[in-house]
Protein backbone atom coordinates (compact mmCIF):
# COMPACT_ATOMS: atom_id res chain seq x y z
CA UNK A 1 0.00 0.00 0.00
CA UNK A 2 2.95 2.34 0.68
CA UNK A 3 3.80 2.15 -3.02
CA UNK A 4 0.53 3.92 -3.79
CA UNK A 5 0.78 6.54 -1.03
CA UNK A 6 1.42 9.43 -3.45
CA UNK A 7 -1.58 8.42 -5.52
CA UNK A 8 -3.75 8.17 -2.41
CA UNK A 9 -2.71 11.63 -1.18
CA UNK A 10 -3.68 13.18 -4.52
CA UNK A 11 -7.03 11.41 -4.41
CA UNK A 12 -7.67 12.41 -0.79
CA UNK A 13 -6.91 16.08 -1.48
CA UNK A 14 -9.01 16.16 -4.65
CA UNK A 15 -11.88 14.48 -2.82
CA UNK A 16 -11.70 16.91 0.09
CA UNK A 17 -12.01 19.96 -2.17
CA UNK A 18 -14.77 18.30 -4.19
CA UNK A 19 -16.87 17.30 -1.19
CA UNK A 20 -16.38 20.65 0.56
CA UNK A 21 -17.58 22.69 -2.42
CA UNK A 22 -21.28 23.73 -2.28
CA UNK A 23 -23.61 21.57 -4.31
CA UNK A 24 -26.75 19.41 -4.12
CA UNK A 25 -25.33 17.30 -1.26
CA UNK A 26 -24.69 20.36 0.90
CA UNK A 27 -28.08 21.86 0.06
CA UNK A 28 -29.99 18.73 1.05
CA UNK A 29 -28.04 18.30 4.31
CA UNK A 30 -28.71 21.92 5.20
CA UNK A 31 -32.42 21.48 4.47
CA UNK A 32 -32.73 18.27 6.47
CA UNK A 33 -30.73 19.66 9.42
CA UNK A 34 -32.92 22.74 9.76
CA UNK A 35 -36.30 21.21 8.98
CA UNK A 36 -35.99 17.77 10.54
CA UNK A 37 -33.13 17.90 13.02
CA UNK A 38 -29.84 16.18 13.66
CA UNK A 39 -30.85 12.51 13.51
CA UNK A 40 -32.59 12.94 10.17
CA UNK A 41 -29.64 14.85 8.70
CA UNK A 42 -27.23 12.15 9.90
CA UNK A 43 -29.27 9.50 8.07
CA UNK A 44 -29.25 11.73 4.99
CA UNK A 45 -25.46 12.00 5.31
CA UNK A 46 -25.19 8.21 5.46
CA UNK A 47 -27.25 8.02 2.26
CA UNK A 48 -24.85 10.44 0.57
CA UNK A 49 -21.91 8.28 1.65
CA UNK A 50 -23.61 5.18 0.24
CA UNK A 51 -24.26 7.06 -2.99
CA UNK A 52 -20.48 7.40 -3.39
CA UNK A 53 -20.29 3.60 -3.59
CA UNK A 54 -22.45 3.70 -6.73
CA UNK A 55 -19.86 5.83 -8.50
CA UNK A 56 -17.02 3.67 -7.21
CA UNK A 57 -18.76 0.49 -8.35
CA UNK A 58 -19.33 1.53 -11.95
CA UNK A 59 -15.77 2.88 -12.15
CA UNK A 60 -14.34 -0.42 -10.93
CA UNK A 61 -16.53 -2.33 -13.38
CA UNK A 62 -15.31 -0.21 -16.27
CA UNK A 63 -18.61 1.57 -16.88
CA UNK A 64 -16.77 4.85 -16.30
CA UNK A 65 -15.05 4.39 -19.66
CA UNK A 66 -18.42 3.79 -21.32
CA UNK A 67 -19.92 6.88 -19.69
CA UNK A 68 -16.97 9.03 -20.74
CA UNK A 69 -17.34 7.87 -24.35
CA UNK A 70 -21.14 7.88 -24.62
CA UNK A 71 -22.64 11.37 -24.61
CA UNK A 72 -26.18 9.95 -24.82
CA UNK A 73 -25.75 7.75 -21.75
CA UNK A 74 -24.22 10.59 -19.75
CA UNK A 75 -27.06 12.89 -20.84
CA UNK A 76 -29.61 10.41 -19.49
CA UNK A 77 -27.89 10.46 -16.09
CA UNK A 78 -27.74 14.26 -16.20
CA UNK A 79 -31.45 14.68 -17.01
CA UNK A 80 -32.51 12.20 -14.34
CA UNK A 81 -30.52 14.19 -11.79
CA UNK A 82 -32.03 17.47 -13.02
CA UNK A 83 -35.56 16.05 -12.72
CA UNK A 84 -34.94 14.86 -9.17
CA UNK A 85 -33.45 18.20 -8.08
CA UNK A 86 -36.36 20.04 -9.71
CA UNK A 87 -38.76 17.77 -7.82
CA UNK A 88 -37.04 18.61 -4.52
CA UNK A 89 -37.10 22.32 -5.38
CA UNK A 90 -40.81 22.31 -6.20
CA UNK A 91 -41.52 20.39 -3.00
CA UNK A 92 -39.67 23.02 -0.96
CA UNK A 93 -41.54 25.86 -2.68
CA UNK A 94 -44.90 24.15 -2.10
CA UNK A 95 -44.34 24.11 1.65
CA UNK A 96 -42.86 27.61 1.75
CA UNK A 97 -45.51 29.38 3.78
CA UNK A 98 -45.51 31.24 7.10
CA UNK A 99 -45.84 28.91 10.10
CA UNK A 100 -47.26 29.62 13.51
CA UNK A 101 -45.55 28.29 16.62
CA UNK A 102 -48.16 25.55 16.86
CA UNK A 103 -47.47 24.52 13.30
CA UNK A 104 -43.74 24.40 14.10
CA UNK A 105 -44.44 22.11 17.03
CA UNK A 106 -46.70 19.93 14.96
CA UNK A 107 -44.11 19.67 12.18
CA UNK A 108 -41.49 18.55 14.70
CA UNK A 109 -43.70 15.55 15.48
CA UNK A 110 -44.16 14.78 11.78
CA UNK A 111 -40.55 14.09 10.92
CA UNK A 112 -39.92 11.86 7.94
CA UNK A 113 -38.60 8.37 8.61
CA UNK A 114 -34.91 7.49 8.76
CA UNK A 115 -35.36 5.31 5.67
CA UNK A 116 -36.80 8.23 3.70
CA UNK A 117 -33.90 10.46 4.78
CA UNK A 118 -31.42 7.74 3.79
CA UNK A 119 -33.01 7.36 0.35
CA UNK A 120 -33.09 11.13 -0.16
CA UNK A 121 -29.36 11.50 0.49
CA UNK A 122 -28.54 8.42 -1.60
CA UNK A 123 -30.48 9.60 -4.66
CA UNK A 124 -29.13 13.16 -4.52
CA UNK A 125 -25.55 11.87 -4.62
CA UNK A 126 -25.98 8.85 -6.90
CA UNK A 127 -27.73 11.01 -9.53
CA UNK A 128 -25.29 13.91 -9.21
CA UNK A 129 -23.43 14.39 -12.54
CA UNK A 130 -20.85 16.49 -10.71
CA UNK A 131 -19.91 13.38 -8.72
CA UNK A 132 -19.95 11.32 -11.92
CA UNK A 133 -17.51 13.70 -13.60
CA UNK A 134 -15.29 13.73 -10.52
CA UNK A 135 -15.02 9.93 -10.37
CA UNK A 136 -14.57 9.69 -14.13
CA UNK A 137 -11.59 12.02 -13.78
CA UNK A 138 -10.11 10.12 -10.86
CA UNK A 139 -10.40 6.65 -12.33
CA UNK A 140 -9.32 7.60 -15.85
CA UNK A 141 -6.72 10.32 -15.25
CA UNK A 142 -5.35 10.05 -11.70
CA UNK A 143 -5.47 6.36 -10.83
CA UNK A 144 -3.01 4.36 -12.91
CA UNK A 145 -4.39 1.38 -14.89
CA UNK A 146 -1.77 -0.77 -13.16
CA UNK A 147 -3.13 0.05 -9.70
CA UNK A 148 -4.57 -3.22 -8.28
CA UNK A 149 -8.37 -3.47 -8.01
CA UNK A 150 -8.05 -4.02 -4.25
CA UNK A 151 -6.22 -0.70 -3.86
CA UNK A 152 -8.78 1.07 -6.04
CA UNK A 153 -11.54 -0.41 -3.89
CA UNK A 154 -9.79 0.95 -0.81
CA UNK A 155 -9.73 4.41 -2.44
CA UNK A 156 -13.46 4.15 -3.06
CA UNK A 157 -14.29 3.01 0.47
CA UNK A 158 -12.14 5.80 1.89
CA UNK A 159 -14.01 8.42 -0.15
CA UNK A 160 -17.39 7.00 0.86
CA UNK A 161 -16.47 7.06 4.56
CA UNK A 162 -14.84 10.50 4.32
CA UNK A 163 -17.95 11.88 2.61
CA UNK A 164 -20.18 10.41 5.32
CA UNK A 165 -17.98 11.85 8.09
CA UNK A 166 -17.88 15.31 6.47
CA UNK A 167 -21.63 15.63 6.03
CA UNK A 168 -22.25 14.12 9.46
CA UNK A 169 -20.06 16.89 10.88
CA UNK A 170 -22.09 19.46 8.96
CA UNK A 171 -25.29 17.85 10.21
CA UNK A 172 -24.18 18.28 13.82
CA UNK A 173 -23.16 21.92 13.27
CA UNK A 174 -26.21 22.94 11.23
CA UNK A 175 -28.67 21.26 13.60
CA UNK A 176 -27.38 23.08 16.69
CA UNK A 177 -30.17 24.88 18.52
CA UNK A 178 -28.87 28.37 17.78
CA UNK A 179 -28.22 27.69 14.10
CA UNK A 180 -31.50 25.88 13.65
CA UNK A 181 -33.40 28.63 15.46
CA UNK A 182 -31.90 31.23 13.13
CA UNK A 183 -33.10 29.39 10.05
CA UNK A 184 -36.43 28.52 11.62
CA UNK A 185 -37.10 32.21 12.30
CA UNK A 186 -36.68 32.76 8.58
CA UNK A 187 -39.33 30.07 8.12
CA UNK A 188 -40.93 30.18 4.71
CA UNK A 189 -38.11 32.35 3.33
CA UNK A 190 -35.66 29.55 4.08
CA UNK A 191 -37.91 27.04 2.27
CA UNK A 192 -38.18 29.36 -0.71
CA UNK A 193 -34.43 29.86 -0.80
CA UNK A 194 -33.73 26.13 -0.77
CA UNK A 195 -36.40 25.58 -3.41
CA UNK A 196 -34.87 28.18 -5.70
CA UNK A 197 -31.37 26.76 -5.17
CA UNK A 198 -32.55 23.25 -6.08
CA UNK A 199 -34.28 24.53 -9.22
CA UNK A 200 -31.21 26.53 -10.24
CA UNK A 201 -29.01 23.46 -9.77
CA UNK A 202 -31.42 21.48 -11.96
CA UNK A 203 -31.28 24.13 -14.69
CA UNK A 204 -27.50 24.30 -14.43
CA UNK A 205 -27.24 20.55 -15.00
CA UNK A 206 -29.39 20.74 -18.12
CA UNK A 207 -27.67 23.73 -19.73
Amino acid sequence: MLAYLDEFIIIALAHFFAVASPGPDFAIVLKQSVQHGRANALWTSLGIGLGILVHVTYCLLGVAILLSQSEALFSIVKYLAALYLAYLGIQALRYAKPNTDKEHIASDHALESNWTALKRGFLVNALNPKATLFFLSLFTLVIEPTTPSGVQLFYGLYMAVATWVWFSFLSVVLSKTTVRAFFRRAGHWFDRGIGVIMLLLAVRLVV
